[in-house]
């Protein structure tokens, strides 16, 4: 199954956040807690770890984005599965 990578609120005002660059490529393996991107906010420049084992099949938003929370920014496939359409 499909696990979305998400960008989430790091403060209560944070509305938003910047991808400032993607460790990994589409079609890596990833291990779950392994780095995958690193995002800044207003305060301060943290790294988002990969919720899931499996292959980085999709990125949504680009290095240079600005997102707004809750924007799914990735996708993780689960080791064998294949992704649709």
């Amino acid at each position: 199954m499909a696990t979305n990578v998400i960008l989430p609120a790091l403060g209560m005002s944070q509305d938003t956040g910047k991808i400032l660059q993607w460790l990994k490529h589409e079609g890596e393996q990833v291990a779950k807690g392994e780095l995958l991107a690193e995002i800044e906010t207003d305060k301060a420049t943290v790294e988002i770890e990969a919720p899931a084992d499996g292959i980085l099949a999709r990125i949504s938003a680009a290095a240079g984005d600005d997102v707004p929370v809750g924007k799914v920014i990735a996708t993780i496939l689960a080791p064998g599965e294949i992704a649709s359409g």
